[in-house]
Parts: C-alpha cells; structure tokens; sequence
C-alpha cells in the first residue's frame, strides 16, 4: 500500500475555485468508482489543501479522470504556496484510512 500527502495554499480569491475543482474529481471518483484508491481532501481555515491519497498497488487512476486534469490545470496559478507531495507512512489510525487498524 503506498500512500502520498500533498499540501499547498490557495491565494485567497482562488480557494472557492479550487474548492469547486477538488469538489468535482470527488462526483467523477463517485460516478466512475476505480478500485484500489481511497482519496481524501481537507481544506484549512488559511486556504491550505491538504490530500492524502492512498493506492493498494502504487498506481494512482486519479491523473486519468478528467475532473483531476481541470484541477491540475494551472494548480500553481492558484496557489500562494505550490503543491508539495510526499509519501506517507501511518503512525496512528483510527477508522481513517484503510488497511491496518489501531485498536
């Protein structure tokens, strides 16, 4: 299981518009349902994203939805401080994510 955090900052006059885009890759995944992914996105008080995505085989289907490429399109335009990916081991998780649970 592999499993990436990606975080940045929207200006403030683009959040709504990167909201709305984020909004929209959730109604495809919801629509097209790919196995092997399970995706989430928080958005901060301060217009910071933060994404975690988490692919059972290190394949990631969300850069083939159209949804995700509008999103991706012009990302840096939107953002104060540009997006920032890493991969991500669980420490703790509590009925989060999927896999190995903490009792």
């Amino acid at each position: 299981m592999k499993r990436v955090v990606v975080r940045y900052q929207t200006k403030p006059d683009r959040t709504g518009e990167n909201r709305r885009l984020v909004e929209a890759v959730f109604e495809e995944l919801r629509a097209k349902s790919p196995e092997g992914v399970r995706y989430a996105s928080l958005q901060l008080a301060d217009g910071t994203f933060v994404h975690v995505v988490e692919t059972e085989d290190g394949v990631n289907p969300l850069p083939g939805l159209d949804a995700f490429q509008r999103f991706q399109s012009n990302i840096r335009d939107r953002c104060i401080v540009p997006p920032q990916s890493a991969e991500a081991t669980v420490v703790g998780n509590y009925r989060m994510l999927g896999g190995r649970q903490d009792p």
